[in-house]
């Protein structure tokens, strides 16, 4: 149950920060908007993550439920920051 609940958390906290920085640093950047740019912010985040499944209540899945946070943050993040 608090595997699970980590997951969740890591998979919230991924969503919410990258949607932050990409709608307030990154929206003059053009690399933002490629297609490819939310595939690979998200397995480099899982990436970075993945050491953390060592620990005993850290799973690979939490790892994976982070990198998908943090694809789905910056695909959200770059729709909010177009402008009207």
């Amino acid at each position: 149950m608090i595997g699970l609940l980590i997951g969740v958390s890591a998979l919230a906290g991924g969503f919410a920060a990258s949607r932050q920085v990409v709608r307030t640093r990154l929206r003059f950047v053009d690399a933002v908007d490629r297609p490819v740019a939310p595939l690979v912010a998200g397995v480099a985040a899982a990436a970075l993550a993945l050491p953390f499944a060592a620990l005993p209540v850290v799973t690979i899945g939490t790892a994976a439920a982070f990198g998908m946070g943090v694809a789905g943050g910056v695909v959200s993040g770059r729709r909010a920051a177009e402008p009207p």
